[in-house]
């Protein structure tokens, strides 16, 4: 890759999320991007189709962020203005079952990244100095659950309540510090759940989309009523280099769809356009859904409110629920190659997050 143009670091540039912003980078900008992602279970190169060795702009390197070392010679090698930080285990239910994973990349990954940031940061030029940002995706679960009414801001205090939204909260609070007491200019950002192409299919919307066309159970935990807000990930991908080009130094952004569905109300939504595109001869799909065991902590629901973002940097969501839906149900159908190759690569499906956390020593 070419090393004449602004250079950007995207950690997890092969997840769902990263692999979006790499997209859009691709697509609507001339920065250089390192995709630095260790390529776990739920990492994909193939949702980057942009990317390939000849490209000029895009440069995978397959280190994890918890190696210093290995991004002490990432820094030095590209000199990067800026970095959008994504790599993160991420699936509740995995972090339920085993939580440690998720405090090691998570809390200590993103503590190293910080700390070889500002080595990097400390180095520059003043000039260079001044233009070096860090942004820091997380989500929203760190708040907790919300009650009836309202929605989360940036003034809503923490309260988490997964092994993952506790690593995530914590997260949060190490670039705060780090912003704070070094003065590294970071950004945070919080967002709603994520939905739309190349998403891993362990996530709620693909793994009813791929299990209902082969006619299998739809397994919808508790009563279904939990509520979320649904995010189109590439307006996501949209928001954040937003934020990284134009937000405040020390801020936090929440982004959020404005579209609250319960659980229930999104699997019968899936159904109804698979009855329309991809009919079963053994009637309408929502005769499939079938109620499991609900998740321990399983919070009741989240809402975001995205105003701030919207007000002062000019974001909007391009897609709403239905628009983004459609376009999603149409995309895992039109690419069943790409999900089919994840499902035949030995990935287990198995239900997780019964509450049966495996209790591995700490490490020395």
């Amino acid at each position: 890759m070419s090393t004449d143009r602004s250079t950007l670091f995207v950690t997890g540039g092969a997840g769902f999320i990263g692999s979006a912003v790499i997209r859009h980078l691709l697509e609507t900008t001339d920065v250089s991007i390192v995709n630095i992602d260790k390529l776990t279970y739920a990492s994909s190169l193939d949702s980057i189709p942009q990317a390939g060795p000849q490209s000029a702009r895009y440069g995978l390197a397959r280190t994890d962020i918890c190696d210093g070392e290995a991004l002490r010679g990432l820094f030095a090698r590209y000199r990067p203005q800026g970095v959008i930080h994504l790599a993160a285990e991420s699936h509740v239910d995995r972090s339920i079952d085993g939580p440690q994973e998720f405090i090691r990349t998570n809390i200590t990954g993103t503590f190293t990244l910080l700390q070889e940031a500002l080595r990097h940061w400390r180095a520059l030029t003043p000039q260079a100095r001044a233009s070096f940002r860090l942004l820091h995706v997380s989500t929203d679960e760190v708040f907790g659950s919300l009650g009836a009414h309202g929605a989360f801001t940036e003034r809503s205090p923490y309260a988490p309540n997964s092994p993952y939204s506790a690593s995530k909260a914590a997260s949060d609070h190490l670039v705060r510090a780090w912003c704070e007491t070094y003065e590294l200019p970071c950004l945070i950002s919080n967002c709603s759940n994520n939905y739309g192409p190349y998403q891993f299919p362990e996530k709620l919307i693909p793994h009813m989309i791929i299990k209902a066309l082969a006619g299998e159970t739809l397994p919808v935990y508790g009563d279904g009523r939990q509520v979320r807000d649904w995010l189109h990930v590439e307006d996501h991908a949209r928001a954040l280099y937003t934020i990284l080009r134009h937000g405040r130094i020390g801020e936090t952004y929440n982004v959020g769809g404005r579209n609250e569905r319960t659980n229930l109300d999104v699997v019968e939504q899936v159904c109804r356009l698979l009855d329309r595109l991809q009919p079963s001869n053994q009637g309408e799909h929502r005769r499939l859904i079938s109620f499991v065991a609900d998740r321990p902590g399983h919070d009741r629901r989240y809402a975001i409110d995205a105003s701030k973002l919207e007000r002062d940097l000019g974001w909007r969501a391009q897609e709403n629920f239905d628009s983004g839906l459609d376009k999603t149900v149409r995309w895992y159908l039109a690419n069943r190659a790409w999900w089919q190759s994840i499902l035949t690569s030995g990935y287990d499906a198995e239900r997780r997050g019964l509450g049966l956390a495996r209790t591995e020593p700490a490490e020395k």
